[in-house]
């Protein structure tokens, strides 16, 4: 059997589990637990036998099962295989968690099955061969995921999320059949891999153009960019391996989408410049709001929000192997951070006191980024800092703004010694790991991803733009102590803790249409 089979295995087992699931309906279904557990594992087991496809022999794509060149097939390369040991890893773990948080709920089997269906058609997006395979599971994803929003169709809440994100999904799931109607056009083929390679040679034209807009808008509504991101911080209203399954190439399918087809979208810069701005202000915008959530599910959601755009910004900027790096590190600490929130309020709950809390003034502030910056370039030197791309040494740069927070508690005055030395070593380890981590994937990538072009005027004004805000927006936030109690900071902080309303305009518009289409 050809190893570029086994992505095609990889879903059977989850889809034999799901009709198991339905059959077996009520409270304690007998041993559809422990046969989604095994169908995960499966899963996983063939994920991993994938993996020396492309080590081996490279990239490939396994032939076509169904009818001439319309049918099932699956492309494996290391974008594929990355996301396909994600997706089923993380799964196992979901599958394993929900046995326990589901035990004894009424509906178990029917949750269970929609979760075995919604990996499933994770696991066709991300191995898919073919333009219509890919459109399919696009859409099935969404789909199955609806019924998981909809597992309490009794919360006004769930319903509310649940029909926002029915709305958002279908204008991303016109978007992408546009797309793939115009790449159909402009190549004149389905298969994704003859798409790629010509789109490499430069070929495609004002329709690969058009189709790279359009890939863009789907990405843009599948990954809860604002303001379409108000269903994805209100999925509290649903049980916590929910959550967590969301990490699983759900939310990011968006960022999939445009690594997969980055060969199409460098072909338009106006395109790339969209996804600077929509990503990179979404991360600024979402990164804020969580800092007022009280809530941890709520502060963890709007977390996923901010690092989406920020996937979004990194596909924007070019810097697609370092988008792919983002998926996995985001999805594997976000899924395991809410699986394991109720352990952690029962940590914060039984705490008498905090711990030393510095707060720093603005000369500790202004230091901490001096020396950050310094740290940066001198780590950034034993990496072949001069030889990296613009765009990853601005991306670089704005990481290291998160380093500078952590250096200005520990340059506080009031700052314990061991608190200094941490927070220096966190800083070290911080910038070692971002050139480390930046050369592992570029180098597992090449080939397969493009390189980020040479920045023209325009991308030029967005990185300084990217730097300078992001640089700001630190800025505010390591001094936000010193002005945490001013009136007009609480008022900021009620507007923010809201989002600026924009959800609650979105909740309107949808309502208001929701009421039409029902009269």
């Amino acid at each position: 059997m050809s190893i570029y089979l086994l992505p095609l295995l990889a879903p059977v087992p989850l889809l034999l589990s799901a009709a198991i699931s339905f059959i077996t309906a009520g409270r304690r279904p007998g041993i559809v637990p422990k046969v989604a557990e095994a169908a995960a594992l499966l899963a996983l087991l063939a994920a991993l036998g994938s993996l020396a496809g492309p080590i081996l022999y490279g990239p490939g794509d396994s032939p076509v099962i169904g009818l001439q060149s319309i049918g099932r097939s699956a492309r494996l390369d290391a974008v594929s295989a990355t996301m396909q040991l994600l997706v089923t890893f993380i799964g196992w773990v979901v599958v394993r968690y929900a046995a326990t948080y589901l035990n004894g709920e009424a509906r178990q089997g029917p949750f269970t099955g929609w979760l075995c269906l919604t990996l499933a058609s994770v696991l066709l997006l991300v191995t898919a061969g073919n333009l219509i395979q890919l459109v399919l599971a696009w859409i099935g994803t969404s789909l199955f995921l609806h019924r998981l929003l909809l597992f309490y169709p009794d919360r006004a809440a769930a319903q509310r999320a649940a029909r926002k994100k029915f709305v958002t999904a279908r204008l991303g799931d016109a978007a992408l059949i546009g797309a793939a109607a115009l790449l159909v056009a402009a190549y004149g083929t389905i298969d994704i891999a003859s798409i790629l390679k010509a789109a490499r040679a430069g070929e495609g034209g004002s329709l690969a153009v058009a189709a790279a807009g359009l890939l863009a808008l789907a990405a843009i509504l599948k990954s809860a960019q604002f303001p379409t991101h108000g269903w994805l911080t209100e999925v509290m209203e649903t049980p916590t391996p929910v959550s967590a399954l969301l990490h699983a190439g759900v939310i990011n399918a968006g960022g999939f989408l445009l690594i997969r087809f980055a060969d199409v979208l460098v072909l338009a810069p106006g395109v790339l410049a969209l996804l600077v701005m929509v990503g990179g202000f979404t991360a600024l915008f979402g990164g804020l709001v969580m800092l007022t959530q009280p809530a941890v599910k709520t502060s963890l959601a709007w977390s996923t929000v901010a690092q989406m755009g920020f996937m979004i910004l990194e596909c924007g900027l070019a810097l697609f192997p370092l988008a792919l790096l983002h998926i996995v590190a985001h999805s594997l600490y976000k899924s395991h951070s809410f699986l394991a929130s109720g352990g952690a309020v029962e940590r914060v709950a039984a705490t008498r006191r905090p711990g030393p809390v510095a707060v720093p003034d603005a000369g500790a502030v202004g230091r901490a980024f001096v020396w950050a910056l310094v740290l940066y370039v001198l780590v950034g030197l034993g990496f072949g800092l001069t030889h990296k791309s613009p765009q990853a040494i601005a991306l670089g740069a704005i990481l290291i703004f998160g380093v500078a927070y952590m250096l200005a508690q520990g340059f506080a005055d009031t700052a314990p010694s061991a608190l200094t030395r941490r927070t220096a070593t966190y800083a070290l380890a911080t910038s070692v790991g971002y050139f480390g981590l930046q050369t592992a994937a570029t180098s597992i990538t090449a080939g397969v991803l493009p390189p980020a072009p040479s920045p023209g005027p325009l991308e030029w004004a967005l990185i300084a733009l990217a730097v300078v805000s992001f640089g700001l927006v630190a800025i505010v936030q390591a001094m936000f102590p010193l002005w945490a109690y001013h009136p007009a900071a609480a008022g900021l902080r009620v507007h923010l803790s809201n989002g600026f309303y924009a959800n609650a305009v979105f909740d309107r518009l949808v309502r208001g249409w929701s009421a039409r289409a029902a009269s």
